[in-house]
């Protein structure tokens, strides 16, 4: 019997050989943590189909955030749950928002840790979308200013860079002047630029109390079929200014990630979401599989689409696996 001259398995046959050819690789610089702040004190609450996860008041999210900084997790990703909602979500926006005091407490605690900050509506506004509502309508235009606003807030309260999720049209373009008239010039933008109307979120939208009250996002967020467009959308946000974009959700799009990398040669985050999490969580917990090795294979397909950062509720878990822990 002939084999071919090349024969794969040769390199193959112990850890150092597969260690030598490994192709992608993730380590801890890669991790981005979300971590969600609510206002009072001693506030620890689980987030159901999120284990391990929390609504933290602020002591507690500075505590995880010096937790995330000492396991070398470079950046976390901050979310705000107000104590009151209104139609404009000023609370997003407020000098004395729970985003604004929470981000000067990591940064007094833990200035080295990079901290982004979420720019959004849905979880200040008490109809839970990430737009101005005018008669049942998302608007785009009337809403920009508001995101400008929350942006240019919680650069002055300290945050290192600014996320905005809500997908209006323009938005990049609209925070980058707000920061750029105000001294911020340095501040950067890591856009969700691709980012689709997706199933997946619902474990978020309980752990952010950011459910629609009415109707649904796909008016703003992407049709899970599309992908050119996807294209159109991080095009435009590299036009507008932003310095990192990224693609929401990871793992069911993973041809989306390898579509951008291929076209964009910005920093390319991908936002490994909530649905994501739990499905594995969920099926560790019956038995069904290694939760640690998924995650881990999960961790590495999405870097060898192309990301080179990712946010993830595995970052702590990631962190400790990679310095084997």
């Amino acid at each position: 019997m002939l084999f071919p001259d090349y024969r794969p398995r040769r390199l193959r046959q112990n850890e150092n050989f597969r260690r030598m050819i490994r192709e992608t690789r993730v380590c801890v610089d890669d991790l981005i943590l979300p971590l969600f702040a609510v206002e009072g004190k001693g506030v620890k609450k689980p987030i159901e189909p999120m284990p391990g996860h929390y609504q933290l008041s602020r002591e507690y999210v500075v505590k995880e955030a010096k937790t995330a900084h000492d396991l070398g997790i470079p950046a976390v990703m901050l979310f705000g749950i107000p104590d009151k909602k209104d139609a404009l979500g000023t609370g997003a926006y407020a000098k004395d928002g729970i985003v604004q005091k929470t981000v000067k407490a990591i940064k007094n605690k833990a200035p080295d840790l990079v901290v982004i900050t979420d720019v959004c509506l849905c979880e200040y506004t008490d109809h839970g979308h990430c737009g101005m509502v005018e008669d049942g309508i998302i608007v785009n235009d009337a809403t920009l200013d508001l995101l400008a606003r929350t942006a240019l807030s919680h650069a002055r309260a300290g945050a290192d860079m600014v996320a905005p999720s809500d997908m209006m049209d323009g938005r990049v373009a609209e925070i980058r002047d707000a920061l750029d008239e105000n001294g911020f010039q340095s501040t950067p933008i890591m856009s969700y630029a691709a980012k689709y109307c997706s199933a997946f979120y619902n474990p978020f939208r309980e752990a952010a109390e950011s459910a629609p009250q009415f109707g649904d996002r796909r008016t703003y967020q992407m049709d899970p079929a599309n992908s050119l467009e996807a294209i159109r959308e991080v095009s435009m946000d590299v036009e507008e200014g932003a310095d990192i974009v990224m693609v929401k959700p990871a793992m069911p799009y993973l041809d989306i990630i390898f579509r951008v990398r291929e076209e964009v040669d910005l920093p390319l985050a991908a936002y490994q979401v909530s649905g994501e999490f739990a499905m594995i969580k969920a099926a560790e917990k019956l038995g069904w599989i290694d939760g640690e090795s998924i995650m881990m294979e999960c961790l590495v397909a999405i870097k060898r689409a192309g990301a080179d950062m990712i946010v993830t509720y595995f970052a702590k878990e990631a962190a400790r696996k990679l310095a084997g822990h």
